[in-house]
């Protein structure tokens, strides 16, 4: 009987990824062992705070950055092996990035088709088909009226959705955004992501979204928490029909358990019960408990039930707890 490699359908598959590096003679450790699956054609969200790992993944992730140990694959190439002529092919082929600043992804001396054509160029894209692509990516990003505009006369949402154009001018499989509407008014954004679940839905390129901004998960159906290296929750997004026929966007929130069956304990619930260096756990038959130290030893004499430790919030073998929400 074959077995299957973990993620072996997945186009991002990042298992107990590690990078290290060394900032001012310290060793500064920014993933550790992280987890993650993203499948073809997914639009989803990477939320952390400053300092949380998710820009160095993003940089992995294009290509930009090496990781120290691990496995970090995208579209079946092999991040930690890839040579640098590979990289660069990758980071034109495979890959689109889209940054916070559109200027980072335009020429300002050339017009919004000619930014477009020019990675096409670069490429060894022949004419015929620059223009078609062209001419598509016009369509679908609404640029129709601002294709002879050059950079200063474009609003910023026009310019993010020009350099949105020219991340897919290659026809990427992968759409790697970091932070694209961090520096847009809220109707702008909602433009932009409406250019990204567009350009998702009708292109069918894989987009990963990441930013510290929260609100940004409500324009995805999945959102990736990272905490401190790794990930540490999930919300799942689905539409539902109420009792009168009405649709209602649910919401359920999960603590991921990585492959090495760690478990991350939100900050808030463990400031509450005044969990730290060590809890115990309660095995029963449809669940794991998760008690303070003191209080697990109390229902320890009064129940005789059976419990494990474990050190430092991180819990060992649980189950993931999910939270609706609408």
């Amino acid at each position: 009987m074959t077995t299957l490699a973990y993620g072996h359908d997945a186009q991002i598959v990042c298992d107990n990824l590690l990078r290290i590096y060394q900032s001012e003679g310290v060793e500064v450790v920014a993933l550790q062992g992280l987890d993650l699956l993203v499948d073809p054609g997914e639009l989803l969200a990477i939320i952390g705070a400053s300092g949380s790992g998710k820009s160095t993944l993003l940089r992995i992730l294009s290509g930009l950055d090496r990781p120290t140990a691990g496995v970090a694959r995208v579209a079946g190439q092999d991040l930690l092996s890839m040579r640098a002529a590979d990289r660069l092919r990758y980071r034109r082929q495979v890959v689109g990035f889209l940054y916070q600043q559109a200027s980072q992804n335009l020429l300002p001396y050339l017009d919004a088709q000619e930014n477009l054509v020019l990675p096409m160029l670069l490429a060894g894209v022949d004419r015929a088909e620059r223009e078609r692509r062209a001419a598509r990516l016009v369509e679908l990003l609404d640029l129709g009226d601002v294709r002879e505009h050059r950079l200063a006369q474009l609003s910023g949402g026009q310019q993010q959705r020009v350099a949105l154009g020219v991340a897919l001018a290659n026809d990427p499989q992968v759409l790697l955004a970091d932070e694209p509407t961090g520096e847009l008014d809220s109707a702008s954004a909602d433009h932009v992501f409406a250019a990204l679940r567009t350009v998702n839905t009708e292109l069918g390129v894989t987009v990963v979204v990441v930013t510290h901004d929260a609100l940004v998960s409500e324009h995805v159906r999945r959102t990736i928490g990272i905490r401190d290296g790794r990930t540490s929750s999930e919300v799942v997004r689905r539409t539902d029909v109420d009792e009168e026929g009405r649709e209602l966007l649910v919401a359920e929130e999960y603590a991921v358990l990585d492959r090495a069956g760690r478990l991350q304990l939100p900050r808030d619930f463990t400031a509450a019960l005044e969990m730290r260096d060590r809890v115990r756990l309660d095995l029963a038959t449809d669940h794991i408990g998760v008690w303070p130290a003191a209080r697990g030893q109390a229902a320890d004499r009064a129940r005789g039930t059976h419990r494990g430790e474990a050190r430092r919030g991180e819990v060992h073998e649980p189950r993931p707890h999910a939270h609706r929400a609408e």
